[in-house]
């Protein structure tokens, strides 16, 4: 029987700090996110706080209250002092008879609201306005209802307690269809496009053929089967086509059609680079407007100083707070050095991807980006690829011709009939604007759109310009032809 024998092995293993976790996670971070992390911190360091010297040059604020050039290297405490009391860059600093007025805030109407307040202006009974608003709660955003009727029966009858009959909803789903705007509560399109022509003020007849086109042709009209349709609707070209004039005038989601201001939610985006040109020289800068200068507390600097000064006369619980402040004056510093270095990263990145993609910065033409990768950035700044994909993550930069994301910049290559490789971006735009120029009673097959790239020195495959084709979502040909 062998006994129990100790052994020592030596391994070297890669592990990341905690700090270095942090530092990646501000580095993915775009501008609004980096500054509610910003107000995250200060709220939980009370070491940290905003610099109120902001607006002064680079240099002077360098000289006057740097915290440091790295996260692991002591600074002075005497560096963190200003001879200004700290009360007065406070936030909190209000009288007790300052009079603060509070400004109310009316915010509309849903879309769901809405509907249900044209209930009580329908002859219903409880029982019948309470279906009626339970099939409103159904109707998603679009305007559809997506449930089966004999499905919201049953869920009646098992979670409500409330017995009623497929006939009956049918019923008070008529009522509800008769709501603004038109098409509301629809199954399916064909029920919504024909909702909204029934309830056209005047019946000519071009809303007659474009009921009758959707009522029973609806689905020959998705496949662009116009001889059929005519023939079998016994109409003649220029009916059909002022016909789907009407039908392409409709709303295909009604629910889309209502929009209060007050209840409307934009989605912002704020660029966190700004781009500027001068006598053909490209200049990148950071957007740190929303973004808060910080430096070290001097109230809890002097804390320490204090301490040091009476090194051996402090009580045990004076000893306790001074090591907490230290912990958070740790914190502090490496927070401030991770946002700095956050900045140079970025600034770093960008130019480089400047002077990579700079005849296109110089006036937008498409045409003109490189096939440029994420390995060709990293290489250029001596950056892993790991960090260049964070920078690039949700990141946006502002020129003069428009916001970008830098996603966009990074595209893959191939090569022409000469060899040279050239950006499948351009390759896209050469097939976009083909297809924009092509004549819509017959438009161009994927293979006819081959032959054309062959043509223009780019030889690619028909499946090749399929898969372009829907990554610019533009459809198949069929699906393009026009009358």
């Amino acid at each position: 029987m062998s006994g129990i024998r100790l052994t020592q092995q030596q391994k070297l293993l890669q592990k990341l700090s905690p700090q270095q976790i942090q530092m990646i996670k501000l580095l993915e971070l775009p501008s609004l996110q980096l500054e509610q992390r910003i107000k995250k911190e200060l709220e939980e360091n009370p070491v940290l706080e905003i610099d109120p010297n902001k607006g002064e040059s680079d240099k002077e604020k360098e000289s006057e209250n740097d915290p440091g050039e790295s996260a692991d290297q002591e600074i002075p405490i005497d560096e963190y002092i200003n001879n200004e009391p700290s009360w007065k860059y406070r936030t909190s600093n209000f009288s007790k008879d300052d009079k603060r007025e509070d400004i109310p805030f009316s915010i509309g109407s849903t879309f769901h609201e809405f509907l249900t307040e044209q209930l009580a202006l329908l002859s219903l009974n409880e029982n019948e306005k309470m279906l009626a608003e339970y099939i409103i709660g159904n109707i998603d955003e679009d305007g559809y209802l997506r449930r089966e009727v004999e499905a919201m029966v049953d869920d009646l009858a098992f979670s409500m307690n409330i017995e009623t009959s497929d006939e009956e909803m049918r019923r008070i789903l008529e009522t509800v269809q008769e709501l603004d705007p038109p098409g509301i509560g629809a199954r399916d399109l064909q029920e919504c496009l024909l909702l909204q022509l029934k309830r056209k003020e005047h019946k000519t007849v071009i809303v007659e053929n474009a009921i009758r086109l959707i009522g029973e042709q609806f689905e020959e009209f998705t496949r662009k089967h116009y001889d059929k349709i005519m023939a079998r609707l016994n109409i003649d070209e220029e009916d059909l086509r002022d016909a789907i004039d009407e039908i392409i005038h409709l709303n295909p989601k009604p629910g889309s059609s209502y929009s209060n201001p007050l209840n409307k939610a934009n989605q912002t985006i704020m660029p966190d680079f700004i781009l500027d040109i001068n006598d053909g020289q490209l200049s990148v800068s950071l957007t740190k407007d929303n973004i808060p200068d910080l430096r070290i507390s001097t109230t809890y600097a002097n804390m320490l100083r204090a301490y040091g000064e009476n090194r051996g006369k402090n009580s045990r619980d004076q000893k306790e707070a001074v090591l907490f402040v230290k912990q958070k004056l740790d914190t502090a510093k490496w927070f401030i050095d991770a946002i700095k270095q956050r900045h140079r990263t970025l600034l770093h990145t960008m130019n480089a991807i400047l002077d990579y993609q700079r005849e296109f910065f110089l006036d937008g033409d498409e045409a003109k980006l490189k096939p440029m990768i994420l390995k060709d950035i990293a290489e250029a700044t001596e950056l892993d690829i790991s960090t260049i994909s964070r920078v690039s993550n949700s990141k946006y930069i502002q020129t003069h011709f428009g916001i970008y994301p830098l996603k966009y910049f990074f595209s893959e290559s191939m090569q022409d009939e000469s060899g040279e490789e050239v950006s499948t971006r351009k390759i896209k735009k050469i097939l976009q604007d083909v297809v924009e120029a092509e004549n819509k009673r017959r438009p161009v097959t994927d293979d006819k759109l081959a032959v054309i790239l062959k043509e223009k020195g780019f030889p690619i495959a028909r499946r090749t310009v399929a898969k372009y084709r829907e990554q610019l979502n533009i459809p198949v040909a069929r699906l393009r032809k026009e009358l």
